[in-house]
């Protein structure tokens, strides 16, 4: 486990700024290469910054159970990710939605998606 994955999320209360690029990158080199920051619209905020993650499971059921064990962590860590399940394929995308962009615990999240989802190979 990482140690970004052996700390807790920080609920996001606003008023503070989204993660500069300088902020993310050392934070990003942390977790699993397979997260890509990627940009995208956001009727709020204009276009925000999220992370985003396909794990490749072998059947539909495997990718639902996943997404399972993501969810009762996102309960229990207060930090909500945006899922989307297919057959065989679980992608997630995290962001805070408060401040529209990336907070640390958005990559301290993610690296306990990595600790607790085991993609097939």
């Amino acid at each position: 486990m990482s140690d970004l994955a052996a700390r807790a999320c920080v609920p996001c209360r606003g008023g503070v700024p989204p993660l500069s690029d300088d902020q993310i990158g050392p934070l990003l080199a942390q977790i699993a290469a397979d997260w890509r920051v990627v940009e995208r619209p956001d009727p709020k905020h204009g276009t925000v910054k999220i992370l985003r993650r396909s794990y490749r499971f072998g059947d539909f059921a495997q990718a639902l159970r996943a997404a399972v064990l993501v969810g009762e962590m996102a309960e229990e860590q207060q930090h909500h990710p945006d899922l989307h399940i297919s057959w065989g394929r679980l992608e997630v995308e995290i962001w805070t939605h408060k401040i529209g962009g990336l907070t640390e615990s958005d990559f301290i999240f993610a690296a306990k998606c990595d600790a607790l989802v085991r993609p097939s190979s």
